[in-house]
């Protein structure tokens, strides 16, 4: 599978994420920027989870129907052509991080998906879900690691 260059400025790949993207410092979304996306994709899906969160991950966004010639979305934005949906916090949208006080730095994977085709979802999906609609339709695919503790 083909590789799509996925970035921010706000934070290095494997680096902490400033407090401004964290639920309690201010709940933005941190700016992205990617490249390298295929012709051939119809659609891209961003999707940030936290694998240290329990048993399943953490979904903290889920934006899909992202037009693929966009190249980005800036901080607080929802990239364009983008459909939000809900989060495992209870709302819709970008949830910040917020693992609890005292344990290891969490790490929140920022993935991006070019796809064959528009994903199909259930009406509140959780990241298995989004997992397994994703499974035979990637075409291509980045990912960076942003890390937070309390």
């Amino acid at each position: 599978m083909a590789g799509i260059v996925l970035r921010s400025t706000a934070f290095s790949d494997h680096d902490l994420l400033p407090g401004r993207f964290s639920r309690a410092g201010g709940n933005v979304s941190p700016p992205l920027q990617w490249a390298e996306v295929p012709d051939s994709a119809r659609e891209l899906v961003l999707l940030v989870e936290d694998p240290d969160a329990g048993r399943t991950p953490f979904l903290h966004w889920l934006v899909t129907g992202i037009d693929p010639a966009s190249g980005g979305t800036d901080e607080g934005a929802v990239p364009a052509g983008g459909r939000e949906w809900p989060n495992d916090a209870g709302g819709t949208g970008w949830s910040g991080p917020h693992p609890p006080q005292g344990e290891e730095a969490h790490r929140y994977f920022f993935r991006l998906f070019a796809l064959d085709r528009p994903l199909d979802l259930p009406t509140s999906p959780h990241a298995p879900d989004v997992h397994r609609a994703l499974a035979g339709h990637e075409i291509a695919s980045g990912t960076t690691i942003g890390t937070f503790y309390r």
